[in-house]
């Protein structure tokens, strides 16, 4: 990771422009898109990298974690725009390398990697890691030994407490997730590498999805004061303090960005007073995000199959469901989605002649077309009178939605992805799975 990367002063000058009025969380449907369809708006990622890059302080880098969305048009125009990539699997350092992000601006992370993982994205030129343990230092270490380089890795900690306004707490319990901050500041000596493998900064990701400016402030500084504390424990020079990020995002279903706009100051003064050097990169301060870059640029698209009556409740089928968007339902991460409708083929939703879509009825329950009876949406969804071959849209899904699901689960193909810039189709394209003879 290099201190002097020109697309730090890209990004200084994208934080010093005033913050964007949000995009809006649904664009126009490009015409003709077969369903299902996930459909990516890059001036919608460009306008939420804006307004991030805005409210975080100077100088700072930023990483793109491709978990949230992998796609290589939604990763190489981050990139273009100063973010480095965060991959945790041989598929995510392929999208990256693939979108046009060199190794040199790759980091990869994760708690658990194959020794066949590590020879690969050695064999590609990456040179920064993420370690979780003991055991993950003499591993890194072996690994590069064996392709005669010299790596450096951020320690990932995991400190005691938990984060307010967190929708999911990263760390304070046991976790696969870093080491504990005590053995850390007591037993520095375990953590620091070896011959090939160097220690080079601390990772720390406390908690994820927090929409309030103050508990995302206290998660973050609270992240800066254990690094503190660790930094004069290790007793030697890092070169990066990634803080992680926890910045909140809508997820399937209307709604906005939210704003941090007092969170950079707050952020310098911590910094100022904990890592007196960050301003001249001693350490450099890093900060992910994934959800907020991407949410509010993806809507799903879907029709209708069938609509019947069952035991005294409407019944809607629709041709997706948790195999494209809400797998990680059955981990409990996923509310009851409700879509929009659309309306017929051309027709939009504020067109005065959908009568179908003015008429209330009872509430609906929203399945999908699995043969199980977990693929359901929505058990009580407020969806007016729809017919087959209706189309309906579930905004703000461009993060944790096609590649967070079950899609290979009974086999059915993988949703469009179309791609648009400017209202114009720049690209669109499907997954495939092909079974191959194994090694």
């Amino acid at each position: 990771m290099t201190d002097t990367d020109p697309r730090t002063r890209s990004e200084a000058a994208s934080a010093a422009a005033p913050a964007p009025a949000p995009h809006p969380a649904t664009g126009p449907v490009p015409a003709g898109t077969s369903t299902p369809a996930y459909v990516y708006d890059l001036a919608a990622v460009r306008s939420a990298h804006a307004r991030l890059r805005s409210w975080l302080p100077e100088p700072s880098t930023l990483y793109y974690s491709l978990k949230a969305n992998p796609h290589p048009a939604v990763v190489s125009v981050l990139h273009r725009l100063g973010c480095r990539a965060e991959v945790s699997s041989p598929g995510e350092l392929g999208a990256a390398l693939e979108a046009g992000v060199p190794a040199s601006d790759i980091l990869y992370t994760g708690p658990g990697k194959r020794d066949e993982d590590l020879a690969g994205a050695l064999a590609a030129g990456v040179r920064d890691f993420a370690v979780d343990s003991v055991h993950g230092i003499g591993q890194l270490d072996r690994a590069a030994a064996r392709h005669g380089v010299r790596v450096g890795y951020l320690l990932r900690v995991n400190p005691g407490g938990g984060s307010r306004g967190a929708g999911l707490r990263m760390t304070g319990d046991p976790s696969a997730f870093g080491a504990d901050a005590e053995d850390i500041r007591d037993h520095p000596e375990r953590y620091t590498g070896g011959e090939h493998a160097r220690i080079e900064g601390l990772h720390l990701y406390l908690a994820t999805n927090i929409t309030d400016e103050a508990a995302l402030g206290d998660s973050l500084g609270e992240a800066i004061e254990v690094a503190r504390t660790l930094y004069e424990a290790i007793g030697r020079p890092l070169r990066t303090i990634d803080l992680g990020g926890g910045f909140g995002a809508p997820y399937a279903r209307e709604g906005e960005l939210p704003a941090y706009p007092g969170l950079a100051a707050r952020m310098t003064g911590h910094l100022d007073r904990a890592l007196p050097g960050w301003r001249q990169h001693a350490p450099a301060v890093a900060f992910e995000s994934g959800r907020y870059l991407t949410a509010t640029c993806g809507q799903l698209l879907t029709r209708v199959l069938d609509v019947k009556e069952s035991h005294g409740q409407r019944v809607v089928v629709l041709d997706t469901g948790i195999n494209h968007l809400g797998g990680m339902a059955g981990l409990r991460r996923v509310p009851p989605l409700h879509p929009d409708v659309v309306g017929p083929e051309g027709v939009g939703p504020d067109d005065a002649d959908r009568t179908t879509a003015t008429e209330p009825l009872g509430p609906a329950m929203l399945c999908g077309p699995l043969c199980t009876p977990l693929d359901t949406w929505a058990r009580s969804s407020p969806l007016p009178a729809i017919a087959p071959g209706d189309l309906l849209r579930v905004p703000n899904t461009g993060a944790y939605g096609l590649h967070a699901s079950l899609v290979l689960f009974l086999g059915h193909p993988a949703p469009l992805e179309v791609v648009t810039d400017g209202g114009r189709v720049v690209r669109s394209d499907r997954l495939t799975f092909v079974r191959s003879a194994g090694p």
